[in-house]
């Protein structure tokens, strides 16, 4: 990295321009539902198209950015970071609902662009291309926070998320993800035929984080710790993301202060998910979008969870707290029956609640065979409740 601009940006390197243009290159598939064929859409194709139809709807652009994991992969790639998603932010003026249906068409509209020269678009509506490529839509409309998202299909879990916001309060969860890339500059030199990116010819490409201390934020990055501030403020609290970071061999660049925040962490995610059906459900999601091609991962990733929900919760009452801890370990049980494991039992202690007649002063005591640790049967009731359509 060069010197910094500010406490919050750098510029990027040379190899680092290098990464950021193979990624905004690379063909993505963007897989139709039915009949519908897969589009091939490069990044800088798509984000320039788009831009293109807002402008000419006149909706304001400030700036176009990489977002998340993927700056994180741009920046630090020798750790071995990857991504999944790919986060692209246009940051737009939305002051009425009227902007949101305009960037809403506009992007839908774009799409028919991509589709093979043989398909006959005309009676192609915007309605069809959402139903047929757009994973997901998300639209926030409040005081602090006016922004939306298109998600794009992609059956490989690599999304392409177009992202566009006039006002979020919270743009980062961990201080390893709060980095974001403005794209302007190279989007200008591909826009310019006689431009091409070379070592002694390229653009100068600014990175922000959002977390405050670039440095900081690099370090934690490179070394693959844990940081972040006030998770009372995201949604769901951080705590999917955390256990995530956690099992993927992060550690927290203050043990005592993580410990803390874990608590705010939790309490966050049972304020915005209170039932236990809503749980599972975002959890299950969780699994779904950043664990494909890793299912072994799963059977950690629930018990790292589970193991954070049962120290680190305090604003559950008993009943309520058991139910998210079973709930978990039902799906970590489930995940293994997927995959036809056994899990490891070293540590294992099994409860179960003794037959009647173990009361029976005739009955004969457990033989234990000699050599190997008692096995202990104790009294006790097995706690996992089957709730329907837990399992």
């Amino acid at each position: 990295m060069t010197e910094d601009l500010d406490h919050r940006f750098s510029s990027l390197t040379w190899d680092q321009i290098k990464i950021l243009d193979q990624v905004l290159a690379e063909a993505i598939p963007i897989h139709g539902r039915g009949n519908f064929p897969t589009l091939d859409v490069k990044p800088k194709d798509i984000i320039h198209v788009v831009k293109e139809q807002l402008i000419e709807k006149q909706i304001n652009i400030r700036d176009v950015r990489l977002n998340g994991s993927t700056a994180s992969h741009i920046l630090v790639k020798q750790n071995g970071t990857s991504y999944k998603d790919l986060d692209i932010i246009f940051g737009v003026e939305l002051p009425s609902e009227l902007e949101f249906q305009v960037v809403k068409e506009a992007v839908l509209n774009c799409l028919l662009d991509f589709l093979p020269k043989c398909v006959n678009k005309e009676k192609i509506t915007a309605q069809t291309m959402k139903d047929a490529y757009v994973q997901k839509m998300v639209k926030v409309s409040t005081d602090h926070d006016r922004w939306s998202l298109i998600s794009l299909s992609n059956n490989s879990g690599k999304n392409v998320e177009l992202k566009f916001v006039n006002s979020l309060r919270r743009q980062f969860e961990f201080s390893v993800d709060s980095f974001q890339i403005v794209l302007d500059s190279i989007l200008n030199v591909y826009r310019a035929t006689d431009c091409k990116l070379t070592e002694d010819s390229h653009p100068t490409v600014i990175a922000e984080s959002m977390y405050g201390d670039f440095k900081e934020a690099m370090d934690h990055l490179k070394y693959k710790l844990i940081s972040t501030r006030n998770p009372e403020e995201i949604r769901g609290g951080g705590l999917l993301k955390y256990s995530n970071l956690l099992v993927r061999d992060f550690k927290p660049a203050d043990e005592a202060e993580i410990k803390s925040l874990e608590r705010y962490m939790c309490s966050r995610f049972f304020i915005d998910f209170p039932d236990v059906a809503e749980q599972q459900r975002k959890i299950e999601s969780y699994l779904r979008n950043h664990f494909i091609g890793e299912e072994k991962s799963k059977y950690d990733y629930l018990m790292t969870l589970r193991g954070v929900v049962n120290e680190s919760t305090v604003c559950l009452m008993g009943q309520e707290r058991r139910q998210t801890l079973n709930m978990i370990t039902i799906l970590a049980l489930k995940v293994l029956g997927e995959q036809n494991i056994i899990p490891n039992a070293a540590n294992v202690t099994c409860y179960y609640q003794p037959a009647p007649y173990i009361s029976d002063r005739n009955f004969s005591n457990y033989y234990v065979a000699h050599g190997q640790p008692p096995v202990i049967y104790q009294p006790y009731p097995f706690h996992i409740q089957m709730q329907s359509g837990m399992v």
